[in-house]
């Protein structure tokens, strides 16, 4: 053994057990301050653990809660906007849905009439006291008569009431806001009747529903007469269509009476005359036979199509510069010459004119041309109007339906739009031109 550590322990020997003993209690006491301090902060952990469980079921209640109000709040919200809807004359047509006839009359005057006949059951219902009623018998101050005189006055300014909110509306509706007008007078029905609960003055449902009526036969009255007048101007359209077809037939009889007036004189001169200028004649008369010859076909095919209604050409047409890239009009025309059709319809009203694709001649121009149309009817652009005869659709496509038609049709895919590639040309060079003069409007003449 070490003497050093025997040293040790005889000094420790020496010492007495009172103070070791309160050495080895100060170390316990040390050594428990140290876990008391380690499992205070356990303790505290845990307690700091269960206070953000707890900050977290009350966040997930408030969270329930709030999508609760929520739900509740966007229910009430929808409900305001669908009212405001109603008096809100830029909402989207879209978001209110599309009107559905309810009478299928064949002509405005139908409508008119109907119209007549409905508000003729309005006054039969005010005068029989039927539109608006009180099942109640009221007395003022003990008085009967003077109940029965402030119902009356009651039911007159319901009547006015109701009737002047009616009027407005329907003289309001147009093809975008019928619904809303509907809506409008139903709202005004249940105000009106919720106001004079405490009277016990009502509107008859019965009253509303020909006020109803009269709203939706005025609207498709108003519509009846547009489809008539758009009706009438393409039966115009095709009068005058005949009347030039006639006026060319006119043309190419003359044309071809006149050709066998020169021919017939060239053969009475050629019968007077031998040598040179008998050959000259001889060509004359060669010239003026072929003449005659293309003036009678075109005679005769005039005549034919005066005579064949349903003959015609039928055309594929666009005109990029005036209405974009993939837009193309399929249409029918009775001329002689179809081409005076398109350049009609390339004249002031559009900024170019138009490029022709396909023309077709058909003894039956009305079919092919519906047969067309029936192929691209999903791919119109207006799609209320069908006299409108715009397509957007690609001009493969296109072309594949005009051969199944027509096999020797001729079909022309490029488009050229002349005009209207000019015209960007030429602004393209203006920028250019403008581009290097604001360069040199930057540059200082001296520095």
């Amino acid at each position: 053994m070490n003497m050093q550590n025997i040293s040790l322990g005889v000094a420790l020997v020496a010492i007495p057990a009172s103070i070791v003993l309160a050495i080895f209690v100060s170390k316990l006491l040390r050594m428990n301050k140290a876990y008391v301090k380690r499992f205070s902060g356990i303790i505290d952990a845990d307690q700091e653990l269960e206070k953000i469980i707890k900050e977290k079921s009350d966040l997930e209640q408030s969270i329930e809660k709030l999508k609760s109000d929520y739900k509740e709040k966007k229910v009430l919200f929808n409900k305001l906007v669908e009212t405001a809807a109603i008096y809100n004359e830029e909402i989207e047509l879209a978001e209110l849905g599309f009107y559905k006839p309810h009478y299928d009359f064949g002509t405005s005057e139908e409508y008119k009439d109907a119209i007549e006949e409905a508000r003729k059951k309005e006054k039969e219902m005010i005068a029989a006291k039927t539109a608006i009623v009180c099942n109640t018998e009221w007395s003022v101050s003990g008085s009967a008569a003077k109940g029965r005189t402030m119902i009356n006055r009651g039911v007159t300014l319901t009547a006015r009431a109701f009737n002047n909110e009616c009027d407005a509306a329907i003289s309001r509706v147009r093809w975008n806001n019928v619904q809303r007008v509907e809506q409008r007078i139903e709202k005004a029905f249940d105000a009106i009747n919720r106001m004079n609960e405490s009277n016990d003055i009502k509107i008859a449902p019965e009253y509303l529903k020909l006020k109803l009526d009269e709203l939706r036969l005025t609207h498709e009255y108003e519509e009846k007469k547009q489809q008539e007048k758009e009706e009438q101007a393409e039966i115009r359209h095709q009068m005058r269509e005949e009347a030039k077809l006639e006026q060319e037939t006119e043309r190419a009889l003359k044309e071809e009476e006149k050709y066998q007036k020169l021919l017939d004189k060239a053969k009475t001169e050629a019968e007077q005359v031998a040598g040179e200028k008998f050959e000259k004649l001889q060509e004359k008369i060669g010239a003026l036979t072929q003449e005659l010859v293309e003036a009678h076909e075109k005679s005769e095919r005039a005549k034919s199509m005066a005579q064949q209604t349903k003959a015609g050409h039928i055309y594929v047409i666009s005109n990029v510069g005036s209405f974009g890239e993939n837009v193309y009009k399929i249409g029918m025309t009775r001329r002689l010459d179809p081409l005076d059709r398109i350049k009609e319809l390339g004249d002031a009203s559009v900024p170019f004119c138009f490029d022709i694709h396909a023309m077709i001649y058909s003894t039956d121009a009305p079919a092919l041309e519906k047969e067309l149309h029936n192929a691209f009817e999903r791919k119109r652009l207006n799609l209320v109007n069908n006299r409108k005869e715009f397509f957007n659709t690609e001009i493969e496509t296109l072309e594949r339906e005009v051969r199944k038609i027509s096999q020797e049709a001729k079909f022309v895919l490029t488009t050229e739009a002349r005009e209207y590639r000019e015209s960007n040309a030429i602004r393209a060079q203006r920028e250019r031109q403008k581009e290097k003069n604001d360069i040199r409007n930057e540059l200082p003449e001296e520095l």
